[in-house]
Formats: C-alpha cells, structure tokens, sequence
C-alpha cells in the first residue's frame, strides 16, 4: 500500500463501533506485530514506511487483531472483505 493517508484512516477506525483492547492486550499486540514485522524482515519482505504507519496506527487505537486484519482487507479491497465494515477501499479514495 502507498500514500496512505493514515489520519483519514484514522478517522474511519474512530468511527467504528469496536471494544478497544485493554492496555495489557494492546502491549500483547504490540509485541506480537514486532516479531511479525522482524520475520518479515529476516524474510526479505520488510514492510513499506506507509504499512508500518498503517499498522502503527491500528495499534495505537488498540484495534483487535481480527479487526485489524478486517480493516486490511476492505482497505485493499479484498473479496473476502466484509462489505458492512465502514472502511472506504484505498481505490475509492484515489478517485
């Protein structure tokens, strides 16, 4: 994914009607999402700085990881996206 606005996709995530996690959960995830991102790496397939920022960004808003992962797919517009999810596909937004 590039040029993300991420304060906009901020914005749409505040929106949604989600629990957040609590801050020991958050940590969890947090910790979870530096090894993924360290194997990724090791792996040759480093996130993009505006991935990093995306999954940033869902971290601090202490988003479950399933609707993280949710968030993501609509984003990208995936077919297994769940099309009640008030997240705007990064195609709508270039155009």
């Amino acid at each position: 994914m590039s040029g993300l606005d991420i304060d906009a996709i901020r914005r749409e995530v505040r929106a949604l009607d989600y629990v957040r996690g609590s801050s020991a959960e958050a940590a969890l995830w947090r910790e979870d999402d530096a090894d993924a991102r360290a194997n990724l790496a090791i792996e040759g397939m480093a996130l993009e700085p505006d991935d990093d920022a995306l999954f940033d960004m869902l971290r601090e808003e202490a988003v479950p990881p399933p609707l993280a992962t949710a968030i993501v797919l609509k984003l990208l517009g995936h077919p297994d996206a769940d099309p009640a999810l008030a997240i705007t596909p990064l195609a709508s937004k270039a155009s």
